[in-house]
């Protein structure tokens, strides 16, 4: 179970550090809290090689950026997401307003999810302006994660720990599912969450602190998990700067959702409430919603996983509460896609929960219960086991296959060849397949959401999975825009393009004069 207050007996080794609270037999410590000492165990731990990580996380940026670039380049996302954020970033980069056409013509994205830190991208942006520059910068993300996690284990448990966490972590299905489900915002919050528990960890209170106010602008549901840190600082002593923190937290979670997102919506209003408080078009009350919390299999799943990665030794630490805030509109959530193993939800939970591993281990290691401290000596090498077990079943495991590498099968070059087709700075109106191709250097709109712009290209996979076969695709395009003609410019396989034969409009939504 979860121990706020004790974290076990156990003697501190050369390069270990103590356990975060000795005991109320321990001799008081004359520090102020959250100071660091200079000398003894601690300044020993410190000196835990650093290279060691760096190496294990270029091999893991490396993995995924390799898993996620190929995917890309054998036209392969998932979603529209990674389009939405190239044109957000894409923005940032010009200096203009994060306007993401494929939401809508002139949408502003900080009207959807407020994630204002994605314009730290765009000096990387300036550099390599495509899509897999995103990619890149998440597969680093993640893997900074790693040498946070791995590095702060060794110095916490000594030995080989560290680099067992590194690939118990770097191997996770949270992570590795989110590199499969393309880039996303909460790619920022993986490396400081691990900050954030890496000090709480060695008790230094003031950088977790600093390290969790970042958090606000990753995405608008992250000010309750810093609301929790100040929880945390609070109970380990640091009571007034643990109480301003939850404040902030609070205070930021509730501007962000009440002022901050419906000022930037067109709708005014935050959409996603829709996402607990309606089932389709059938409304359910916030008691519904709590007492479903586990109504499906599908949820029970998630957290057996999330907690068993760990070797279940996470909940031996404090540090789990701060996954509650994410869990919690998770599970309260009608929209069957946050619930399961899938997509990027558990990203953010990954460095929670392995640092939890490492403190739950070390607060178990002098337990009085001989059945704990005996399986807190194998914790970290069964959680590795298990990851590289589950590892056979998660994405990571295409790296092995060499269709993976085939970017030249015919459905590949036949999308290529519609791009081919598209002239650059031109607007084009497509679907997933070709979406993320397009954003660097057109303006982009999804199929069927920019009525009224008359686009100059209407580019769609035939095979996308529409509900009902197209099959006069121009028909399909002046369907879409009665205001405007086109005729077939390309087809090729089960792409087509139709580009407009009608003059442009005078007036187009969401495209501002000059």
């Amino acid at each position: 179970m979860l121990e706020l207050n004790k974290s076990g007996t156990d003697r501190s080794e050369p390069g270990r550090l103590p356990a975060q609270d000795p005991g109320p037999d321990a001799a008081a410590d004359p520090r102020p809290a959250g100071d660091s000492p200079s000398t003894g165990p601690e300044a020993a731990a410190d000196r835990v090689p650093l290279r060691p990580y760096l190496i294990a996380g270029a091999i893991l940026c490396a993995l995924y950026f390799l898993y996620a670039y190929f995917q890309y380049a054998r036209f392969g996302s998932p979603s529209w997401d990674l389009g939405i954020f190239e044109q957000e970033v894409r923005a940032y980069a010009g200096f203009d307003a994060p306007v993401v056409d494929i939401k809508g013509p002139g949408y502003l994205i900080l009207g959807d999810h407020f994630s204002p830190i994605v314009a730290l991208l765009a000096p990387l942006y300036w550099i390599w302006p495509s899509a897999a520059s995103l990619l890149f910068a998440q597969a680093a993300l993640f893997a900074l994660g790693a040498v946070v996690v791995g590095r702060t284990t060794q110095q916490i448990l000594g030995g080989r720990s560290g680099l067992c966490v590194t690939v118990a972590y770097g191997l996770s299905w949270g992570i590795q599912e989110a590199v499969k489900a393309d880039f996303h915002e909460i790619a920022f919050a993986v490396p400081l969450l691990a900050l954030v528990c890496r000090a709480l960890l060695l008790k230094r209170y003031t950088a977790a602190l600093l390290w969790s106010l970042p958090l606000v602008l990753v995405k608008e549901d992250l000010g309750a998990t810093v609301a929790v840190v100040g929880f945390l600082l609070f109970v380990y002593g640091r009571r007034l700067q643990g109480a301003l923190l939850a404040a902030f937290g609070v205070a930021a979670f509730a501007v962000t959702l009440v002022v901050l997102i419906p000022a930037a919506s067109s709708a005014g209003r935050y959409d996603y409430w829709t996402k607990i408080d309606k089932n389709g078009e059938q409304d359910v009350s916030m008691l519904d919603s709590v007492l479903g919390v586990l109504n499906s299999s599908v949820k029970i799943e998630m957290l057996v996983f999330l907690i068993g990665i760990t070797a279940f030794m996470a909940l031996r630490s404090p540090l789990t509460l701060l996954i509650i805030p994410t869990l919690g509109w998770r599970l309260l959530s009608q929209d069957s896609n946050h619930w399961g193993m899938v997509w990027h939800y558990s990203a953010i939970l990954m460095p929670v929960l392995f640092l939890a591993l490492a403190d739950g281990v070390r607060r178990s290691r002098g337990s009085h219960r001989p059945w704990l401290a005996s399986y807190a000596k194998v914790a970290v090498p069964v959680a590795a086991a298990i990851a590289v077990a589950m590892t056979q079943h998660l994405p990571l495991r295409d790296l092995m296959r060499p269709e993976t590498y085939r970017t030249d099968d015919a459905r590949s070059q036949a999308a290529r060849a519609a791009l081919d087709a598209i002239p650059a700075g031109s607007r084009v109106e497509t679907d997933i397949t070709l979406m993320a191709h397009l954003t660097s250097d057109r303006t982009v709109y999804w199929v069927g959401g920019a009525p009224g712009t008359a686009p100059d290209i209407v580019a769609i996979n035939l095979d996308f999975g529409w509900s009902r076969p197209i099959q006069d695709p121009v028909a399909y395009a002046e369907q879409l825009h009665p205001e405007a003609r086109y005729r077939l410019k390309h087809r090729g396989g089960s792409f087509v393009v139709m580009e407009r034969t009608t003059p442009e409009p005078k007036e187009i939504p969401g495209v501002r004069e000059g």
